[in-house]
Order: C-alpha cells, then sequence, then structure tokens
C-alpha cells in the first residue's frame, strides 16, 4: 500500500491479518501487490458517492498544496 499526503510519501506493508491501516481524508493511496489469500475490507462512515473522489493524481496534488 502507498500512501501520499501531497508532501510525503510512504509505502505500508500489510502482512498479517492483524494489522490494520486508518487513512484519512486526502490521503491518495494506491494498492498492489495482493497475495491469492488477501481479503481487503473496507469500512466508511458515509455511503460511497462517486462525486466525492478525486481520480487523477495531478487534480490531487493541486488540491492539496
Amino acid at each position: 500500500m502507498v500512501l501520499d499526503n501531497g508532501h510525503e510519501r510512504k509505502e505500508v506493508l500489510l502482512d498479517s491479518p492483524t494489522r490494520g491501516l486508518l487513512i484519512e481524508d486526502l490521503v491518495w493511496r494506491e494498492m498492489h501487490d495482493f497475495s491469492p489469500d488477501c481479503v481487503l475490507l473496507v469500512l466508511a462512515s458515509e455511503h460511497y458517492d462517486e462525486v466525492d473522489y478525486i481520480r487523477n493524481y495531478d487534480e490531487f496534488i493541486r488540491l492539496v498544496k
């Protein structure tokens, strides 16, 4: 998992079922290298609405700078 707040970019390895992440607002995330037995669970405080999300990294960077 790569996390990027526009100022710092970190790679986080989730290699145990006892580990998780709390990702705050305005953090770009890239998910990759899943194992075949991986389960990704997302919990959210609001219902999903496509218009609430930024899909373009350059647009994200303009917003957080």
